[in-house]
């Protein structure tokens, strides 16, 4: 997919310190999308596309993951000019998830379209201590239903930390919905090592397993690349007729100011660049082919100036939006940026 170019210079969602919401836990007054806006999940709805980005507040220590995080929405007739909710439409409560997602809130959305018509949220759990893969639904991209881990709250699984969810899609009438594959719905998930899972109904997640408790490793990180750090899951990956296409956000070694030998050297140590891998539908541990380099990687001043100066283009959301392929990712943990490319049959 791709050549990917940039529409506009400037990142689509910002910051909006002003903004308030009645947090129900502290019950207090928050400015919860005072500090960052990022990491968006994308789908079209209503012949609008409508962004789900993880929005900091102001509180706790000021560092990366110190603050709380909640889910805002955004909505936009041309994929770039967004109009937003003024509160976030999901977050930490006083529910069943609150040992799981308080004080750290609710992180990194992947968002599919279910057969059904309603919705399928894949996010970060996290409580600043652990984090897990959180699943929830909607009907309306509102009100939400939250069902726990996605790889259950017991088992060989119940003390994994995980993270990075992508649901297998396949276009319907233009959208991206999330697609059967021998009966069965698919999700690539983690970072690190990026690994495979299935579910008969979108919320219930088995591991497909080299042995019990071990799931099979699809992708890992390559010296010399600009994933040699790790990589991690990007948007929902696609059904094609190539194969499933899988966006991943790729981490290149090092640190800023410590460069490290199997570095990428086009790439600035520890920034993230979007790559692209294609997996057999037949068999989805295996891989079929893997970019050499990036589809897409931090260029702009904004996705380098923030709290993650290393850089990044941190892709999560993907639609198919007025003959184009809309791309939307974070930068530098804290805007939302956006790239489009060719809707070209492959």
């Amino acid at each position: 997919m791709g050549p990917f170019t940039r529409p506009v210079d400037s990142p689509v969602i910002e910051p909006r310190p002003a903004s308030v919401f009645q947090d129900p836990i502290l019950n207090k007054p928050v400015h919860w999308e005072a500090l960052h806006t990022f990491n968006p999940a994308a789908v079209v709805r209503n012949g609008e596309v409508v962004v789900l980005y993880r929005a900091e507040d102001d509180s706790g220590a000021m560092e990366i993951g110190g603050h709380t995080s909640r889910l805002g929405m955004a909505e936009s007739d041309d994929g770039i000019h967004f109009t937003r909710l003024p509160e976030p439409v999901f977050y930490p409560a006083n529910d069943s998830q609150k040992s799981r997602e308080w004080p750290g809130g609710v992180e990194d959305p992947r968002i599919v379209e279910s057969p059904d018509g309603g919705y399928v949220l894949m996010y970060t759990q996290w409580n600043q201590m652990t984090y897990t893969i959180g699943v929830a639904t909607s009907p309306d991209l509102v009100h939400w239903t939250k069902h726990g881990p996605a790889l259950g709250d017991s088992g060989p699984y119940a003390n994994l930390m995980y993270k990075s969810g992508g649901v297998v899609t396949k276009l319907d009438h233009g959208r991206l919905v999330a697609a059967r594959i021998g009966g069965k719905f698919w999700m690539y998930w983690g970072e690190i090592q990026i690994r495979v899972a299935s579910s008969p109904d979108l919320i219930h997640w088995t591991p497909a397993e080299s042995s019990p408790g071990k799931p099979v490793v699809v992708l890992q990180a390559r010296p010399g690349h600009f994933d040699s750090g790790f990589p991690e899951v990007g948007p929902p990956p696609m059904l094609t007729s190539k194969g499933v296409l899988l966006m991943y956000n790729g981490k290149n070694a090092g640190f800023p100011g410590k460069p490290d030998a199997s570095a990428d050297p086009l790439l600035g140590a520890g920034a993230y660049a979007a790559g692209q891998a294609l997996f057999d539908p037949e068999d989805l541990t295996r891989l079929k082919e893997r970019l050499d380099h990036p589809s897409l990687r931090p260029e702009k001043p904004f996705e380098r100036t923030g709290q993650y100066a290393a850089g990044t283009t941190f892709a999560e959301g993907l639609v198919l939006f007025k003959g184009k392929w809309f791309l939307y990712y974070g930068t530098a943990d804290t805007f939302v940026g956006v790239a489009t490319a060719p809707a070209i049959s492959r």
